[in-house]
């Protein structure tokens, strides 16, 4: 049984990507993994049905990003904030740049 499991560094803690039934105190080899990014090719950027159909299956497997209510809270106050400073340059840009 393959009991090798992936996982990411976050806030200073190891989060495996499943859940693991290792028993307390289990020594692990910890080692980063290099992610290879690339570009499409010139194949993968078709405009043709099956093209297209083959990169929306590729954005839907995706995973979904996990935020905390927190997380989100903090997200939408400084969203709220850019906003406020948008609409306060755009204020000032209407009435000729008084300040």
């Amino acid at each position: 049984m393959n009991r090798t499991v992936e996982g990411v560094w976050k806030d200073g803690r190891i989060v495996p990507d499943r859940p693991v039934d290792w028993p307390e105190g289990q020594r692990l080899r910890l080692e980063p993994v290099d992610v290879e990014l690339r570009g499409m090719t010139e194949e993968e950027q078709g405009d043709d049905p099956e093209s297209i159909a083959r990169w929306i299956a590729e954005m839907r497997s995706i995973p979904p990003i996990e935020v905390t209510p927190e997380e989100e809270a903090d997200w939408l106050a400084w969203r709220a904030k850019i906003r406020e400073m948008e609409l306060e340059i755009a204020r000032r840009t209407m009435d000729g740049g008084a300040k």
